[in-house]
């Protein structure tokens, strides 16, 4: 069971199919467009350099420098987690350029990374080896870099991992023996990735395989978070798969509106904000978005906007949501219980995917910063300001050496002891520990705000541009 739970952990929410209706794109209401870095508060503006100082020192502090292995989470003991490693990947040239760490010390622990992950044993047996395939194993030993218990060899997991090594290949570009052997090692990782292998059923690519029993039951399809494996999967000169991939893929895009935004749903915000921490999307249009009259920038945007206004709306009436107090994700929990709070039946869970969208609510009460963290770029005239409320409400309960802890819970303040983290008085129920791959979109996409670092970095990456090109994205600075 524990090897399922992990297995959906992220993407279970990427199984929900939403009735199709066909709405043509409108202008969005209440909220004017996103303002620029250089409109923020002084105290905004503070706080930024806060939140990015202080979420960097989680990856630089908790990353084994000679391995590159990152914690799933910390202060729980934990395995690692690859996508955790790509977000550190894609952190360390934040560091430099923001002056937290010297370039050579960010080059040389991006190179350990690498060569670790490239010389990791590969194989098809089902213990003793980091991957398959090219492939990475969701979960790895913390010690050993082996596959940790039976989760599955992840496609997800895997481009997010190769998020950070791409951007580590474009970022740095010296002529030094460093610099040189981070770009060959990133080269040679991700050509040898076997992407048709992964076409289980055609033209789709496969969310995971175990050697005990082969392909799991579930395809990318849907949009989520997996627009980035089709990218990088048609984008690789070695092993491409079929165009048709993206074509099917588009197919099972559900358009509705939710709360007055039209859009392509999806309930969890982590799947708005993952492939866009390293590609682009303002301005390009694939023909799905051509026909919608947007992009995927815009879509993010109006995903973000739709789940503050559901939290002022509030249906259920939780506690302490509002215009400043959203987000809805892939986050931890305080409890699996049911119980009578307030009146009304309220059940709580431990971690989920939680997310509100047009016919599908998963909504416990918890929130989570990286929420409206990683959604800065697209909104952030709303994202920012609930970001410095929450940490100004509840202070150190939130907001810690490290910046965010993973999520909260007003509602739940019940006198028994939570599955993890612990309730303030008060308050509301707090986690104790940080997730990686909740870090990662908080600091990769205030910084893309902020100066467009990895953003301006990644256009110039011949695999991502092969990519998006294949999979029929043209206009903006792609060009034709």
């Amino acid at each position: 069971m524990l090897g399922l739970r992990l297995t959906l952990r992220r993407y279970s929410a990427a199984l929900l199919v939403l009735a199709s209706a066909c709405t043509s794109a409108t202008s969005i209401t209440g909220v004017s467009g996103p303002i620029p870095p250089s409109s923020l508060t002084p105290r905004q503006t503070a706080f930024l350099d806060t939140l990015e100082r202080r979420t960097f020192n989680w990856f630089w502090d908790q990353t084994d420098p000679n391995t590159g292995l990152t914690p799933d989470r910390w202060p729980t003991q934990s395995f690692s987690s690859i996508a955790a490693i790509g977000f550190a990947l894609t952190a360390y040239p934040v560091g430099i350029e923001r002056g937290y760490v010297s370039r050579a010390d960010a080059a040389q622990r991006s190179l350990n990374t690498l060569r670790f992950m490239y010389n990791a044993p590969q194989g098809p047996q089902p213990t003793n080896v980091t991957g398959y395939k090219g492939f990475f194993y969701h979960f790895l030993d913390m010690q050993t870099g082996y596959r940790f218990q039976q989760v599955e060899l992840s496609t997800i997991d895997t481009s997010l991992l190769l998020g950070g090594v791409l951007f580590c290949q474009s970022y740095f570009t010296g002529g030094d023996p460093t610099e040189s052997a981070i770009r060959a090692y990133a080269d040679s990782i991700y050509l040898r990735i076997d992407w048709q292998w992964a076409v289980n059923n055609s033209p789709l690519v496969s969310m995971g395989w175990h050697p005990e029993s082969g392909f799991i039951n579930s395809d990318w399809k849907g949009y989520d978070e997996g627009m980035m494996v089709y990218i990088l999967a048609l984008g690789s000169p070695t092993h491409p798969i079929d165009p048709a991939g993206w074509t099917a893929w588009t197919q099972t895009y559900v358009w509705m509106d939710f709360y007055g935004q039209p859009l392509v749903n999806f309930p969890s915000l982590f799947g708005h904000q993952y492939s866009h921490v390293w590609i682009d999307f303002r301005g390009i249009q694939d023909a799905y978005m051509r026909g919608k009259g947007i992009d995927y920038f815009e879509n993010s945007r109006r995903a973000t906007i739709s789940q503050r206004s559901y939290a002022i709306d509030n249906p259920a009436q939780w506690r302490d949501y509002g215009a400043n107090a959203w987000g809805f994700t892939a986050d931890d929990g305080p409890y699996d219980t049911t119980v009578v709070i307030d009146g009304r039946t309220r059940q709580f869970h431990t971690y989920t995917a939680r997310g509100v969208a047009a016919d599908y609510v998963m909504d416990d009460g918890t929130l989570a910063a990286t929420a409206p963290g990683g959604s800065v770029p697209f909104a952030p005239e709303i994202a920012v300001p609930a970001l410095v409320a929450i940490r100004e409400k509840y202070g150190d309960n939130l907001f810690t050496n490290y910046g965010f802890v993973d999520s909260y819970n007003p509602t739940f303040q019940l006198p028994i002891t939570p599955h993890q983290g612990h309730v303030v008085a008060g308050l509301g129920w707090f986690d104790t520990d940080y997730l990686g791959i909740d870090q990662g979109p908080i600091i990769a996409m205030v910084e893309n705000y902020r100066s467009d670092l990895i953003w301006k970095t990644m256009r110039k990456n011949p695999y991502i541009v092969a990519g998006l090109k294949k999979a029929g994205f043209t206009g903006g600075w792609l060009g034709m």
